[in-house]
């Protein structure tokens, strides 16, 4: 690590020593002033200033240490997650939004030097300028102090981003998310009706997620991206509780009837049972009928017809009739 020498700690753009010394504590390391003035220069600041150098190159370093970390953590943190989901987790990390967040975490953009015209529409806010600080920090961090100080810091500032990322779900990526979800219940496509209110540099976006013509929540944000996602997260919660009644309802229905016909099929095989013994009491007389139907010695049978006239006797040839 180089001295910081006294030409490089002159107040640049509202920045000084003291504020950069400051943002080193919050990173951890103390960095060569110049090194960490680049990474702090947007290109706003350098344009109006003679063409100054500008972060670019340290952010483009940074967000492929960034990237490599995080994915060098989810690979080992989850070995029998497929190809696609890791990229889902790291997507759901390495995104200008995420970086946005711990930038402010670490009050980022009141460091950043910016030009004017960014200076008067928030830019300091940005989710954008935030997160293109962010990387080049990383980037300044790893050229002034190595891989492992740089690496130390992304586990410090994103382990708990990739923790929580890996217990999202849907929320990965909500309105993907939604998408599936309103696939699977055949509801439709979902749309989204964004409003935006307040000055240009600070503006505030709300936006409605509907679905066949239904809103099924809303979301607010810095952006309208992140409105839409939160109205997405919103509609998801919203479809995903009521298809999870439907189907406790029909659950409830379906077992109903097998109950009502575990009950009358009992009680048909008591009656079945009931009717078989019956049955059995009363079948020889049945059959008595059935087999004496038509006899002779049968009370019901007709009178016996009149006994045969005995056969006329044979006489000797010769003799008169009525010897």
């Amino acid at each position: 690590m180089s001295e910081l020498s006294p030409d490089k700690k002159q107040p640049d753009n509202g920045s000084s020593a003291s504020s950069h010394t400051l943002l080193e504590g919050r990173l951890g390391y103390q960095l060569e002033t110049a090194l960490l003035v680049r990474a702090l220069t947007h290109r706003s600041y350098a344009y109006e200033n003679g063409g100054l150098p500008t972060n670019e190159r340290l952010e483009f370093l940074g967000d492929s240490v960034l990237g490599l970390v995080v994915t060098d953590t989810l690979y080992r943190t989850h070995p029998d997650l497929p190809e696609g989901q890791l990229a889902k987790l790291r997507a759901a990390v390495v995104n200008s939004r995420a970086l946005a967040e711990v930038g402010r975490g670490l009050e980022l953009g009141s460091f950043i030097r910016l030009g004017r015209g960014e200076e008067g529409t928030g830019g300091r806010d940005k989710a954008s300028i935030l997160a293109d600080t962010l990387e080049a920090v990383i980037g300044a961090v790893y050229l002034d102090q190595g891989l492992g100080a740089a690496s130390e810091l992304v586990h410090r500032l994103f382990d708990p981003l990739i923790e929580k990322s890996s217990n999202l779900g849907a929320g990965l990526d909500w309105k993907t998310s939604l998408q599936e979800l309103t696939a699977a219940e055949s509801l439709g496509v979902p749309e989204y009706l964004v409003t935006e209110t307040g000055p240009d540099h600070e503006k505030t976006f709300t936006a409605a997620a509907r679905v066949g013509g239904v809103s099924y929540g809303t979301g607010t944000g810095r952006s309208k991206k992140e409105a839409e996602q939160q109205a997405a997260e919103s509609a998801w919660r919203a479809i995903k509780a009521a298809a999870e009644e439907r189907a406790t309802a029909e659950r409830t229905a379906v077992g109903a009837p097998d109950e009502a016909e575990a009950g009358a099929e009992a009680v048909a095989q008591v009656r079945a049972q009931a009717d078989s013994e019956t049955g059995a009491g009363a079948e020889p007389g049945v059959e008595g009928a059935a087999d004496g139907e038509g006899a002779t010695d049968s009370p019901s049978a007709s009178p016996p017809s009149s006994p045969a006239a005995p056969a006329p006797e044979e006489r000797p040839p010769g003799e008169p009739a009525g010897a």
